[in-house]
């Protein structure tokens, strides 16, 4: 039988830690690990283990990126103000936020983002600059589970839409850095909605009670468009108005289901390696984060690597 010397004209390298720019087709023997490794693309799309939550949580917000992502509020169980920054492979603690609550929107980046709403209700509305967070003006409407999470590129801009009052409601308000005002309603009052992209080109998908609704935001109307595969609240998403991506929620029991969006449909795709409900996201449909939820363990962490990115697999050599 041939070897991998005479089919590849070199033989496996032997390296003391994996290499930190590897090329699709290269192999290595990790010797400190004592495994076989190689670098590869990804046919399908494919969840990861992440560093964990420093505080385990449900109910919590999110905003950034897989490798620059914040994590913020939540349900402990009891509201907890504790904030925290991602570096892509663990979760340090940082200032916290001025008001403990669960069940808000957030929006922004790692340094810059918003936190809107929550339970108990509210319409408290907070700014992040990388260091602190700062009360500014409050939502018109009090509420929390609204669609909030990802959308808008900074603390400057972002969409509120939907949530609960008591009832479910389709009130949509546009943040413009100094205040809140109240624009075109969603189609179908809900809560617990995934939403990504920013405040001028967005999509809310599920909601209470396991919708599959989905809508397209122009940033001057909501209009419906084709509904997700499994109807579900509670759910998270990430990326832009044409190219995005939820995953877990509640139908009534927590799933794993992950969905990508392409603009105009949803095909299923990779599910979670933890099913769970009330998660935060962070990142794009090919680099996403999801943290936290309701199902244990809540510090939970997971990044997922969309179809054609190349990764790292290790083989199993026994």
């Amino acid at each position: 039988m041939a070897t991998y010397k005479e089919i590849k004209g070199t033989q496996i390298e032997v390296l003391a830690s994996d290499p930190s720019n590897p090329v699709e087709g290269q192999l290595w023997y990790n010797s400190t690990s004592g495994v076989l490794k190689g670098q590869a693309a990804t046919t399908a799309g494919a969840w990861a283990t992440g560093g964990n939550l420093n505080t385990g949580r449900t109910s919590l917000s999110g905003s950034g990126l897989q490798t620059a992502a914040l994590a913020f509020g939540g349900e402990v169980p009891g509201n907890t103000a504790a904030t925290e920054s991602y570096n892509g492979s663990s979760w340090t603690e940082v200032n916290d936020m001025n008001t403990a609550r669960n069940g808000f929107g957030g929006a922004g980046t790692q340094t810059s983002s918003l936190g809107y709403g929550g339970e108990p209700l509210t319409g408290i509305t907070e700014s992040w600059n990388g260091t602190n967070w700062t009360e500014v003006a409050d939502l018109n409407t009090a509420r929390y589970g609204l669609a909030g999470n990802s959308i808008g590129a900074d603390n400057t801009s972002a969409l509120a839409a939907g949530g609960a009052t008591a009832p479910e409601t389709a009130v949509t308000e546009l943040w413009n850095g100094s205040s809140w005002a109240e624009v075109n309603d969603l189609n179908t009052g809900r809560s617990g909605i995934a939403a990504f992209g920013i405040s001028t080109a967005a999509i809310a998908a599920g909601g209470y009670p396991a919708r599959a609704i989905t809508e397209s935001w122009n940033g001057t109307n909501w209009t419906e468009v084709a509904d997700l595969n499994t109807a579900r609240h509670l759910v998270a998403g990430s990326g832009i108005q044409t190219l995005g991506l939820v995953f877990g929620g509640q139908t009534p029991t927590p799933v794993a289901n992950t969905e990508l969006w392409n603009g105009s449909a949803w095909t299923e795709t990779t599910d979670l390696n933890t099913a769970r409900a009330s998660l935060a996201a962070a990142g794009t449909q090919t680099a996403a984060l999801a943290f936290g939820g309701n199902t244990s363990p809540r510090q939970q962490t997971e990044e997922f690597t969309g179809a054609g990115a190349s990764v790292t697999r290790t083989f199993d050599v026994t």
